[in-house]
């Protein structure tokens, strides 16, 4: 086996041995085809799969934005808000809060969203002076005692 076989040239023998690059060439072509073609469904797979993710786990349906706030007598702040839903005939909640000077919270409120509204205020009283107010958060889980007609007596 030996390249200096009688009557064999070496360029024969290296393509007994590894096969001729003639045939080889439309075969690398092809996988190169297959390569980019996989490539491509990876990757429309992917980004179909990342566009489902995201819309069902990490899109908010529901979302409160604080239009402004104003600071009331007796450690109190009015707070002004519109909440933006997907579906504005299902009712919400929205926490807001104040917070003084040092950034803590020292109030806080819920806030019942009806139905087709779109902007609220309301005042939350503060165990200190308040320096601003924020919407800590939106959900359509309304709590029984917000639904409900009958208040609780404060």
């Amino acid at each position: 086996m030996s390249s200096s076989e009688p009557g064999r040239e070496p360029a024969h023998a290296l393509e007994d041995r590894y096969g001729s690059a003639r045939g080889n060439r439309s075969h690398r072509r092809l996988r190169g085809r297959r390569a980019w073609l996989t490539g491509l469904v990876v990757v429309a797979v992917l980004g179909i799969g990342s566009y489902v993710a995201y819309s069902q786990w990490f899109a908010a349906p529901i979302d409160g934005q604080r239009v402004a706030f104003e600071e009331r007598p007796g450690n109190s702040m009015e707070i002004t808000v519109d909440v933006n839903r997907d579906d504005p005939s299902r009712p919400a909640v929205c926490i807001v809060r104040v917070r003084e000077i040092n950034g803590a919270e020292t109030g806080r409120k819920e806030l019942y969203v009806p139905p087709g509204v779109h902007r609220l205020s309301t005042v939350v009283r503060s165990i200190e002076r308040p320096v601003t107010a924020d919407v800590y958060g939106c959900s359509y889980d309304v709590p029984e005692y917000l639904s409900t007609p009958e208040r609780p007596t404060e």
